[in-house]
């Protein structure tokens, strides 16, 4: 494995040519308010001061590769307050050329032990690294219409992690949803996040033993509440207008979490 570390002083400095190159690449980055814009510009360049860059099998980290990751990547912190510190518990950002091919291990409810491969594109791990299939970033530039994007949903797996629960509810600010509570605030959240998912979920599992139509989301979000908070997140950030034509609850949700932003 290759190894490719950005020094942490002074900030890194982004070239105009090479910013512009990545908003022309990922096009739903640049579509924003001009002060998003310049603040996503600003977080990219923090975090490429903060983490390190690894290329497994011997891909090479250039520029573009972490200047790519870094800009979606922090797109979710663009109004939370904390910004960066959502990410302070991992250093390592790991690159493969393409998909992976993972080792899993789980018991059943009745002790068993079952091992197998799954495929993966991505990976975050509970104060671990998190993993990239380049091969798939470089996807998310065409494939904002399925709202597909493997580095938000990565990323926003580390923000579910916040609390230490990977439960679909990533730590909520005081006064969330006009709760009194840190309790309150997530019983008003799961309220919301539950019904979502488990109609999605019963769509999903309709469309695939019934023929019926399947769900705009991506299927891989009834694997688990968690993974539908990532893979609805990905599509809210990537393609807003079809994310609130799908789930309009979840969109006042999370526009409330991430924007601020309390409407309805």
């Amino acid at each position: 494995m290759l190894r490719w570390l950005r020094k942490l002083r002074p900030l890194p400095v982004i070239p105009d040519a090479t910013w512009q190159a990545t908003l022309v690449r990922y096009p739903f980055l640049a579509e924003r308010p001009s002060a998003d814009v310049q603040r996503l510009r600003l977080l990219a360049a923090e975090f490429l001061q903060g983490k390190e860059f690894h290329g497994a099998h011997g891909f090479v980290i250039t520029d573009e590769v972490a200047l790519s990751i870094a800009a979606q990547a922090v797109l979710p912190l663009l109004h939370l307050s904390a910004g960066l510190a959502w990410y302070d518990d991992f250093v390592g950002v790991v690159v493969h050329p393409a998909e992976v091919v993972a080792p899993r291990k789980v018991m059943d409810e009745a002790g068993v032990v079952h091992e197998y491969e799954e495929v993966v594109a991505g990976e975050a791990m509970e104060h671990g690294p998190v993993m990239l299939s380049w091969q798939d970033v470089l996807a998310s530039s065409v494939t904002i219409d399925e709202g597909y994007n493997v580095v938000i949903h990565e990323f926003a797996h580390k923000i579910d992690l916040r609390n230490g629960a990977a439960n679909g509810c990533p730590p909520l600010p005081p006064g969330f949803g006009g709760t009194q509570n840190a309790r309150a605030a997530a019983a008003a959240w799961m309220a919301v996040m539950e019904p979502a998912y488990t109609a999605f979920r019963e769509k999903t599992i309709v469309a695939e033993r019934f023929g019926g139509e399947p769900p705009w989301l991506d299927d891989y979000g009834a694997e688990s509440i968690s993974e539908f908070f990532a893979v609805a997140c990905e599509a809210y950030f990537v393609n807003r207008g079809q994310f609130a034509r799908e789930e309009p609850a979840l969109l006042r949700l999370f526009d409330e979490f991430f924007l601020g932003q309390r409407t309805g």
